[in-house]
């Protein structure tokens, strides 16, 4: 597994794209609908329909590098609630979902007390 921590940015693209491609279908992705460069040193972060796989795209200035991972049998908590097509997150919610676990969930709101 890639060191996740190198990246300058990590970026999901929301909508679900065609497994079917291949690096340079990946990089027209990353330029024409989530408007980045994908020279940059970012990790961009793509599911397939079934939300069974994830392919990850990133450039290591040497050339352009993609992994995939496939789920034998359980789905990507994808966040299809949201309404931006590209979100930037931080590390801890991409290991999150690489675990399983759903990083989209809010939190529990903490409270604050002056007396008992």
């Amino acid at each position: 597994m890639i060191n996740i921590k190198k990246f300058d940015n990590i970026f999901f693209y929301r909508p679900f794209v065609d497994f079917r491609k291949g690096i340079y279908g990946l990089c027209s992705v990353v330029q024409e609908e989530m408007e980045l460069n994908p020279f940059e040193n970012y990790i961009f972060i793509f599911t397939n329909s079934k939300r069974n796989k994830i392919k990850a795209l990133y450039w290591d200035n040497t050339g352009f590098a993609m992994w995939m991972k496939y789920l034998e049998e359980d789905k990507y908590i994808w966040p299809h609630h949201l309404e931006d097509d590209v979100l930037q997150v931080n590390i801890r919610k991409l290991e999150q979902l690489l675990v399983g676990i759903n990083p989209w969930q809010i939190p529990h709101k903490t409270k604050k007390y002056s007396y008992i």
